[in-house]
């Protein structure tokens, strides 16, 4: 068995990656969803080149025939001040400074 790894962050190896795409998961989304693949901390900026490069070889496509994963923004605009203020578990209110 290969210990190649595709993905650091969630630790999908080529193995792994190679039996999802023969179950038939053929777009970046549906291969996400299956291992976790890209949802670690580097959210697939280690991991996407490689997966789509594997993805494209076996499934006989162009790279850039496959699409990547799909954006979620969030629900409702965050500042940025807002996320630097969280502090074990609190987050402070930007405007008043109070927890």
């Amino acid at each position: 068995m290969s210990k190649t790894v595709v993905c650091r962050c969630e630790d999908i190896t080529l193995p792994e990656l190679e039996e999802c795409l023969a179950k038939g998961h053929h777009d970046v989304e549906s291969v996400k969803r299956y291992t976790g693949l890209a949802t670690g901390p580097c959210q697939g900026k280690s991991c996407l080149p490689l997966c789509l490069d594997v993805m494209a070889r076996t499934l006989g496509l162009d790279p850039s025939e496959l699409s990547l994963t799909r954006l979620r923004p969030p629900v409702a605009p965050v500042a940025l001040g807002t996320l630097a203020a969280w502090h074990d578990g609190r987050a402070r209110d930007d405007w008043t400074g109070e927890a």
